[in-house]
C-alpha cells in the first residue's frame, strides 16, 4: 500500500520543522506573532482600525472616560484586530487552495468580514455609549 503523495509531503515537512520548547518556544511564538502583525499592517482595513483605536482613545480623553471605560475599549479593540487577523488569514487560505470563484470560497470571505462587521458596531456602540451618556 503506498502513502498518498500529500501525506508524504506533510510527514516530510513534519520531519524538517524542528519544533521549539521551554523558553526557546515562548520567543518563537513572539517572533510568529510580529510577524502575523507586520503582514496584518500590510492591509488597510487593520490601518484604519489603528487609526480608529487612537481617535477612540483621544475622544475619550476629551470627555473624561473612566479608566473602566478605557480597558472596556482596548479590550473591545483587541478582539476586533484577531477577527480582523483571522479573516485576513481565511482570506489568504482561500486565495491560496482556490484561486477560482467558487461558492464556498465567498461565503468563507463573507462570513469572515461579517464577523469584523459585528465587531466594528459593537465597538462604535459602546463608543457611542461613553461619549454620549
Amino acid at each position: 500500500m503506498t502513502d498518498h503523495p500529500r501525506e508524504k509531503t506533510v510527514q516530510e515537512a513534519a520531519s524538517v520543522i524542528e519544533k521549539k520548547t521551554g523558553v526557546a518556544h515562548f520567543f518563537a511564538a513572539g517572533r510568529y506573532s510580529f510577524q502575523g502583525f507586520r503582514r496584518l499592517i500590510g492591509e488597510s482595513a487593520f490601518r484604519h482600525e489603528l487609526l480608529a483605536l487612537a481617535a477612540g482613545l483621544a475622544l475619550f480623553a476629551f470627555v473624561g472616560a473612566s479608566l473602566a471605560e478605557y480597558l472596556g475599549f482596548v479590550v473591545l479593540m483587541l478582539v476586533l484586530f484577531c477577527v480582523e487577523a483571522l479573516n485576513t488569514a481565511i482570506e489568504e487560505l482561500v486565495d491560496r487552495i482556490s484561486p477560482e470563484i467558487s461558492t464556498v470560497g465567498r461565503n468563507a470571505k463573507d462570513l469572515g468580514s461579517f464577523a469584523v462587521f459585528c465587531l466594528l458596531v459593537a465597538n462604535g456602540l459602546y463608543a457611542g455609549s461613553v461619549v454620549f451618556f
